[in-house]
Parts: structure tokens; C-alpha cells; sequence
């Protein structure tokens, strides 16, 4: 099962740069995108549906903000939208797919990039996803979490991490609980299959970033560590645009 995880930065404005006609082309079996920025009946989702996609959707109650989906082309036996905890479920960050034998979890969490209140917000977030996630196990063990993490994990994920050691994202706090989150029993699929540098997922638009690829990995699959096995291949689509993000990619042998 080929699945990819995509920060669209808004739908409507990706869907304006080509994104339907690229996921025709690519054709994964399960499409996790975050940052919605839409609700359902603002775009015609008769698109995705005509590639063959069962639609899921998890809109942030604000308008033109946040929000996660999961279009699949293999119909899940369970989809639970939301996490269970208002705050966050107003902001649209979290749903999950239940498929034979495993979980996929779309999340968007929080950025605190625009100051202490944000930033306070996301450690708070960071502490309840993993509270959630170890009770999630209990019932659900096999689990693929996708998404925008907003952390890089370590200074190979980052292009400066001397300059941006005090920024958010890669704070240490950000990046301790990223360690204690693995520890928790999952892997970094890109990292556990490759690990060279100047490998990034989210680019800033000032200053040519991307072009210069002075990027963040902030973009991950984590997978239960017991199903370390099933992982096949691993991938960061570095060239495709329509998005600050580009797509990742991760290959589970499901059979």
C-alpha cells in the first residue's frame, strides 16, 4: 500500500496549481492532507472521487484554517474524525482510518511560530497527543501516523540548526518530546531507511529557500515499531510544488 502525507497549505489554492491532475499521476492508495483550509462544500470533491477516492474530511471550525483529510481508495472499515478533546478537535486536527489490520492517523499540529501563546498551545497539544496515542495503542497497536509534526527532530532535519536553535520547531522541549514519542515504540520511517542529509519537507517562501533548499524535515510517517518489517520504501518528493510542503511517501507491505 503506497501512502502519501501532504501539507497542502489549502486545498483550493493546490487544486489551482495542478494537484488533482499530479494524483492521477501518483495514484496512492491513501492520501493524508493537512491544512485543508476549507470545509467540504467548497470544492468539488466529484475530482478526487472520479481517481477512485472514498472521501474523509475534518474542518477546523474557523474559516480558511487548518483542517485534515483522508481520501483512500481502499474504503476503511472505521473512521473516527476528531481525537475526543474540543480544543483541538475545533481546529480540525486530527482523523483516523481503520483498514484490516492496521490504523492510519492523519494529524496537523500546531505551529507556536507566532508567539508564547501559540507556542504554550502546541506543548500542551504535544502532551495530550501522546497521552491519547498510548491509550489509542492499547486498543489500536498498529498505527501509522501521518502528518505535519511542525518539529524537526534533529540537526540533520534542519539546514541551520545553530541559528535556529531558539526558534519553534526545533526548540529543545520540541525536540525531546519527539525522542520521548519514538521511545513511546515507533519509528521515524524516513530516518530508519535513509539517512543523509539535506533531506527537507517544508521550505520557507522568503529568501529563495527552496530553491536553495535551506528547508525543515517537519513532515513524517511514524509506524508502530512492531510492524518495522512491513516498511518497503521510504521517499520525500522534493520536486513537487504546489504546496510551502511537498508530499512523503511511505510503501507498507499490507498483505
Amino acid at each position: 500500500m503506497n501512502i502519501i502525507s501532504y501539507n497542502v497549505n489549502g486545498i483550493r489554492a493546490a487544486e489551482r496549481k495542478g494537484l488533482s491532475e499530479w494524483l492521477q499521476v501518483e495514484q496512492p492508495d491513501v492520501f493524508c492532507i493537512q491544512e485543508l483550509k476549507a470545509n467540504q462544500d467548497q470544492i468539488d470533491v466529484s475530482v478526487f472521487e472520479n481517481l477512485g477516492y472514498h472521501i474523509y474530511w475534518h474542518s477546523a471550525e474557523k474559516k480558511g484554517y487548518s483542517g485534515v483529510g483522508i481520501f483512500t481508495k481502499v474504503k476503511p472499515k472505521n473512521v473516527e474524525i476528531g481525537c475526543g478533546m474540543p480544543e483541538y478537535d475545533r481546529e480540525g486536527r486530527v482523523i483516523r482510518a481503520d483498514f484490516e489490520g492496521f490504523s492510519v492517523i492523519c494529524t496537523y499540529m500546531p505551529s507556536g511560530s507566532s508567539g508564547d501563546t501559540r507556542q504554550d498551545f502546541k506543548m500542551k497539544w504535544l502532551s495530550d497527543f501522546r497521552n491519547y496515542i498510548q491509550e489509542l495503542k492499547k486498543d489500536y497497536p498498529n498505527l501509522l501516523i501521518c502528518g505535519d509534526y511542525n518539529i524537526c527532530h534533529q540537526a540533520i532535519d534542519i539546514h541551520d540548526p545553530v541559528r535556529n536553535k531558539n526558534s519553534s520547531g526545533f526548540l529543545p522541549e520540541e525536540r525531546e518530546w519527539m525522542t520521548e514519542f519514538l521511545s513511546d515504540g515507533f519509528i521515524d520511517t524516513f530516518r530508519y531507511l535513509n539517512k543523509e542529509a539535506d533531506q527537507y519537507s517544508w521550505w520557507s517562501y522568503r529568501a529563495a529557500a527552496r530553491e536553495r533548499n535551506k528547508g525543515w524535515r517537519i513532515d513524517y510517517h511514524m509506524l508502530s515499531d512492531n510492524l518495522q518489517d512491513r516498511i518497503k520504501s521510504v521517499d520525500i518528493l522534493q520536486d513537487v510544488k504546489h504546496s510551502d510542503h511537498c508530499p512523503i511517501k511511505i510503501e507498507l507491505d499490507v498483505s
